[in-house]
């Protein structure tokens, strides 16, 4: 899906280094994500449940060897 919302206020992680992160927003009922060096690009939407899903296994560790 490509991004046509410029109304979305898109941030990004304090521990990013500029611009090679994803940004999240809040999207109506889900949280949109995009890569940050193509902010005109695809972008995809996530449940809150889903988002919850995965934010809880990012702090538990889950992904940690991907880093």
């Amino acid at each position: 899906m490509k991004h046509q919302d410029s109304a979305l206020a898109w941030r990004t992680s304090s521990f990013s280094d500029g611009m090679q992160c994803v940004e999240v927003a809040l999207s109506g009922d889900h949280i949109a994500v995009r890569d940050s060096k193509d902010p005109s690009g695809p972008l995809l939407r996530f449940t809150r449940g889903e988002m919850l899903a995965f934010l809880q296994g990012a702090k538990a560790g889950e992904f940690d060897d991907l880093a």
